[in-house]
């Protein structure tokens, strides 16, 4: 009985175990089988939900792209009726062909206008200068022959500009005969003694001199000829003096003091006098040494005009003799002797 009993144990052992086994597996498949339901559940919400919210976006996509596309066509029409307005309103009231042409036309004929006006004006201006300069030049005629009145002919005398040989006298000589001589101008007479004694030293004002001399008597002629004005005589004569530095300073100040001892020093320091001469190139065929006119020699100054003043080199010259200084001749003397008169007779 022993091992009946021993096989039954064994063999109840045997079926537990492989029970226990089938129960295992059973559980394990039933509990991957609603795992995989769990999960094909989770797959499918998550991609009806993801393709709702994709749609969504797309739709919203669309919409917003319908609409820009909207927008440019509406601002493309807009801006093609604008331009077709404006190039009708430019072409009209702006850029209108004919009132440019007509405007073009007034602006040619009032340039021509303006520029004969101002060629007008430039010729009257030409003229006004051109009268301007005659007139100057008159003056200027008028006041040499003031200046030159005293070489009018006299009943005596014939003067240069009105020559015995000549049918009609020179221009210059009726000129003459319609001006009158330069008069004095009137200056300002001045006291000839001042209140203010002269400031000698400082030499800050000027003395004060007579610049005006009495008139002539009434029935003595003023004399021709180029005279100057006796108040610009007296104010030559009598002008200022200007001292220098050195005379309108003290000569017991510093800087005369200092002036003194300086050629002092200069007398005491030399120890002999006699001017040193170079011998070095002596015996040479050199040219000697000369001192100027300005030193003194041995037996005294030199003769005035020893040494030219001025080196001349006759190897570079460009001709063979030396330049002609000659004054160019007048032409009214060069005439006299060789010209004839109506009479056949040597002028």
């Amino acid at each position: 009985y022993f091992y009946i009993f021993r096989a039954i144990g064994e063999d109840r052992r045997t079926k537990y175990k492989a029970a226990v086994k089938i129960q295992r597996w059973f559980r394990a498949c039933r509990v991957r089988a609603y795992l995989r339901h769990l999960s094909k559940m989770a797959i499918l919400i998550q991609k009806w939900w993801r393709g709702y919210l994709r749609r969504k976006n797309f739709r919203e996509i669309v919409e917003r792209a319908y609409f820009i596309k909207k927008l440019k066509f509406y601002n493309e029409m807009a801006v093609r009726i604008q331009k077709m307005w404006r190039g009708y309103y430019v072409r009209k009231y702006i850029h209108n062909f004919y009132a440019l042409k007509k405007y073009l036309k007034a602006v040619s004929v009032n340039n021509k206008l303006v520029r004969s006006e101002l060629q007008e004006y430039a010729e009257m201006k030409e003229n006004e200068e051109k009268l301007k300069d005659l007139e100057k030049k008159e003056k200027k005629k008028k006041y040499q022959a003031q200046k030159m009145h005293y070489l009018l002919s006299t009943e005596q005398i014939p003067g240069i500009y009105n020559s015995p040989f000549r049918k009609s006298p020179d221009p210059m000589e009726l000129l003459l005969r319609k001006s009158k001589p330069l008069t004095h101008r009137k200056q300002q007479v001045k006291s000839p003694l001042a209140d203010d004694l002269y400031d000698w030293p400082t030499c800050k004002k000027p003395p004060a001199f007579v610049t005006a001399l009495p008139l002539l008597p009434a029935d003595r002629q003023k004399p021709q000829g180029p005279f100057r004005d006796p108040a610009e005589v007296l104010r030559q004569r009598y002008k200022p003096l200007e001292p220098t530095l050195r005379v309108r300073e003290s000569m017991y100040s510093p800087p005369a003091k200092a002036r003194e001892a300086t050629p002092r020093e200069k007398w005491r320091s030399p120890i002999h006098d006699n001017e040193f001469l170079p011998f070095s190139s002596y015996h040479k065929n050199y040219e000697k040494y000369e001192p100027s006119l300005c030193k003194s020699g041995k037996y005294g100054q030199e003769a005035y005009g020893t040494k030219y003043f001025r080196e001349v080199y006759p190897k570079k010259w460009i001709a063979d003799k030396d330049f002609e200084t000659l004054f160019s001749s007048i032409v009214l003397f060069e005439k006299f002797g060789k010209t004839y008169s109506s009479t056949g007779q040597i002028v």
